[in-house]
């Protein structure tokens, strides 16, 4: 079944990033200076759970599950770009 949830291109830039900055915290060491990550993710997440699209009438439920795999898939094609 084809999903037809459109997403604000910053929507799906935010959760990139949140992706992005996940991944890079999660290959430091607890002692590696994570707290500047830390505090980013959670920034991105408050830009992500309080943007206008959540508040948009007919909004899909399953919205955030598919926001995280478009955002998952734009990452993907920006790591090979950058490979």
């Amino acid at each position: 079944m084809q999903c037809t949830t459109s997403f604000p291109d910053d929507l799906i830039g935010l959760q990139a990033d949140w992706l992005r900055t996940y991944r890079e915290l999660a290959g430091r060491p607890a002692t590696g200076g994570t707290t500047m990550l830390r505090r980013r993710l959670i920034a991105l997440s408050c830009a992500i759970s309080v943007h206008p699209y959540w508040s948009r009438p007919g909004r899909a439920a399953g919205g955030p599950v598919e926001l995280r795999r478009r955002a998952r898939a734009r990452a993907a094609r920006d790591w090979a770009r950058a490979a």
